[in-house]
């Protein structure tokens, strides 16, 4: 799913909601999450799951192309996990077939 497609399920959803406000709703949302996260808060939906930011140390990588060792420095990157309800029925869902 886009975010062009949440902004149709709202507006189709929420029939008073025209299409240019289930944007704002949805773009308003969005940047409240990537703020909070920017700052380095974390963002709980109770049946859905938790945004936070995580810290990654300092390590040591290899260039695949030539195996020399590189430096790679730490780094704040943001993390999703996914609450029991949305864990829950994930797994209720058939397992893919074929590729």
């Amino acid at each position: 799913m886009t975010r062009s497609d949440l902004v149709e399920e709202l507006a189709a959803r929420f029939g008073q909601l025209t299409q240019r406000d289930a944007e704002l709703a949805v773009k308003t949302i969005l940047d409240a999450v990537g703020d909070a996260l920017v700052r380095g808060h974390r963002i709980e939906v109770r049946g859905f799951g938790s945004f936070s930011v995580t810290h990654r140390p300092p390590r040591l990588g290899r260039n695949p192309r030539s195996g020399e060792a590189v430096h790679i420095p730490p780094k704040r990157v943001p993390h999703f996990k996914p609450g029991k309800a949305l864990r829950e029925a994930v797994a209720q869902l058939p397992p893919e077939t074929g590729a």
